[in-house]
């Protein structure tokens, strides 16, 4: 699978969604899923750029509301790191219970636990940096459930790789999964998995009744763990060109908006910051799609180096830049497109998000 970069296919993709069918084939593996996600997190496009695409195509929100469900929980996630800005390494609500090792099992790093769709799910994890989300969740719960990993190094993991490596959706759905995040953990049995992945499998360690799951022993085959470590090959600093006299956006890993002040006369800079890609690390294909993305943004320059250091080099000091929970630049700080801006704060969970949400969308119609 090969993901686009360039802005007018983007563009496309949104047109070519069937929100209906999304919402009745999202859990498929081969489910009619948007796979905006990578754009969505890179800050390419908007979840309200997306929700109001589809609204003028004449849809009644209530055919669709499964669809707008799914771009809430991209924004409700986003609010939580806001509330919550050390959610990457703390539990957000409970402690993990049942917790054995603190690696990844070598048969997940390897995609060798026998379960068919995991396997193949993470293959192309690494092949392409995309995987359907229910084969994220699969993948959590055999790690975290099923093996007792720590949440931390295997969602550390598969945000390396991933080309929507994103630490708020990411971070908080593997806690969700091993029940830190939630009231109690997810888990999947082969039944589930044979349903949505399309396959026939039978005697594997998931092969069981869900009440047998709570007192499971770990599999042997998940019992060998690999002490992992992740690094960031980040390009060389280079010297880049600009203008005093004007005002500087600042692009990052979470804002590659094309957009974003598209006619205006500003300095233009992608800053990749070290100290952020140390805590947060991703893999070389993630970065390269990065570098790609941001080919749609004519004059852009990368800079890499702390936000200070480009004060300093180049005696800069108008700065504008978009709201993220990860980023507080010196300057003027605009905010991200929200579906639903209005509605702030924390909420303890995604469904009291939803229901505050669901009462304000008939009026944006």
């Amino acid at each position: 699978m090969i993901f686009a970069t360039d802005y007018q296919t983007i563009l496309d993709k949104i047109d070519q969604i069937d929100p209906v069918l999304y919402g009745k084939t999202r859990n498929y593996i081969d489910g009619a899923v948007t796979k905006l996600s990578p754009y969505v997190s890179r800050g390419v496009i908007s979840t309200k750029q997306i929700y109001h695409a589809v609204l003028q195509k004449g849809y009644k929100i209530a055919d669709i509301e499964p669809f707008i469900k799914e771009l809430a929980w991209r924004d409700y996630f986003q609010r939580v790191l806001q509330s919550k800005p050390d959610l990457y390494v703390s539990e957000i609500k409970n402690m993990q219970s049942k917790v054995a090792n603190f690696d990844l099992p070598q048969a997940i790093l390897y995609a060798e636990t026998g379960i068919e769709t995991i396997d193949n799910g993470i293959k192309g994890l690494y092949n392409s940096g995309y995987m359907h989300n229910h084969v994220r969740m699969y993948t959590a719960s055999l790690a975290c459930n099923v093996a007792q990993s720590h949440w931390f190094v295997p969602a550390q993991w598969m945000y390396y790789f991933l080309l929507d490596a994103d630490v708020a959706s990411n971070f908080c759905s593997w806690q969700w999964v091993c029940g830190a995040n939630s009231s109690k953990k997810y888990y999947a049995n082969q039944e589930n998995i044979n349903k949505y992945g399309h396959t026939n499998q039978k005697n594997t360690f998931l092969d069981i009744d869900y009440e047998r799951f709570e007192n499971l022993a770990i599999p042997a085959l998940l019992k060998k763990q690999s002490n992992l470590s992740f690094d960031t090959n980040l390009p060389t600093k280079k010297q880049i060109s600009v203008d005093k006299t004007k005002p500087t956006l600042v692009y990052n890993f979470y804002n590659l908006d094309p957009n974003w002040h598209k006619n205006a006369d500003y300095n233009r800079v992608l800053m990749l910051e070290p100290s952020h890609f140390k805590k947060f690390p991703i893999s070389e294909h993630t970065l390269d799609f990065v570098l790609l993305l941001s080919k749609n943004i004519p004059a852009i320059q990368l800079y890499v180096g702390e936000f200070e250091e480009l004060k300093s080099d180049y005696l800069l000091s108008d700065f504008v830049f978009k709201e993220h929970p990860l980023f507080n630049y010196t300057g003027v700080c605009e905010p991200r497109d929200w579906i639903f801006d209005n509605i702030t704060g924390y909420f303890p969970s995604f469904f009291s998000y939803w229901n505050t949400c669901i009462k304000t969308l008939d009026a944006k119609v």
